[in-house]
């Protein structure tokens, strides 16, 4: 990264930062979230980065909100991010921040670095994938905190409030963190059928077993291979918002983009509606199940 410096603002009165649905009236003690699904990019954003917005849709989790709309519209609230996440990434601390991005990163920053920092995937995003940079330049350390206050801190808020409000309602919360993986991923294990679903529970921590295994059990009677934890274990959500104690519960859902789409294209497939029937189904399944779980 040289050192040109890269001014920009943002009109953040343009944008909506996330969609909700079906929050008012919550029939099971689930709540969703899709925090990559975001293709709203800003104006400005595109104007000053170096990649095409093709480009900058290598990180998104496409479709991912379309793809759970059945089961939140049996009562199942869901909080869908607008914004990309080459933007900001809502499912990282905000504290995670690579300060050699900006040219005027403040001395005494309470900034953490972190692995994810280190190559490139912080809150405020270095990289897409393959390692194109989204930058020519070093960005400003003020715009950056713009970011995190308009955008990152209302999707947690609004989170957090649909979480407590399920907790009011039914006594607990599981909070379905909701993503997809790169068909790569899914094969690169060399074993006989790809990777279709993976729960990931940070290895049994975020929610009680007989959950995560009544999610794979649905899936895998349709005969989806389910792994759990494996490529992933969860991410700053699901770690952030699990509390045991006040019977707060995460569980984060990767799927395999190509079981629903081209992804060289991101374009759907035929395959889309019927694999969004399926993961609706079990996710109605489950919301079934954790009304009888406390009892």
């Amino acid at each position: 990264m040289n050192d040109t410096h890269i001014d920009f603002s943002i009109d953040y009165s343009k944008l909506k930062i996330f969609d909700e649905y079906n929050t008012k009236e919550m029939l099971f003690p689930i709540v969703m979230s899709s925090p990559h699904s975001g293709r709203d990019f800003p104006a400005e954003f595109l104007a000053n980065s170096t990649l095409s917005e093709n480009e900058l849709r290598s990180s998104e989790d496409c479709f991912v909100d379309e793809l759970v709309r059945q089961a939140s519209d049996v009562g199942i609230p869901l909080l869908s991010m607008r914004i990309p996440r080459t933007f900001v990434d809502v499912n990282r601390d905000k504290i995670e921040l690579d300060e050699t991005m900006f040219y005027d990163a403040p001395e005494n920053s309470t900034s953490a670095g972190s692995r994810r920092c280190r190559v490139g995937l912080g809150v405020i995003h270095r990289i897409v994938s393959q390692n194109k940079n989204i930058y020519n330049g070093k960005l400003s350390y003020p715009e950056a905190m713009e970011r995190i206050r308009n955008v990152y801190e209302p999707y947690h808020k609004r989170l957090k409030q649909l979480v407590d409000k399920c907790v009011r309602k039914f006594g607990f919360c599981l909070l379905l963190d909701c993503h997809s993986m790169p068909s790569l991923i899914c094969n690169i294990m060399n074993e006989a059928k790809p990777l279709d679903f993976c729960l990931c529970t940070l290895f049994d921590e975020s929610c009680p077993t007989e959950i995560s295994r009544q999610l794979a059990a649905s899936l895998s009677a349709k005969d989806y291979r389910v792994e759990f934890n494996r490529p992933y274990a969860g991410a700053y959500i699901a770690f952030n918002y699990c509390q045991p104690r006040k019977n707060i519960y995460t569980l984060q859902l990767e799927i395999n983009r190509s079981l629903y789409m081209k992804e060289s294209s991101y374009q759907k497939t035929p395959d889309f509606q019927p694999i969004s029937n399926n993961i609706s189904e079990a996710i109605i399944s489950l919301g079934k199940f954790l009304l009888d779980f406390k009892k």
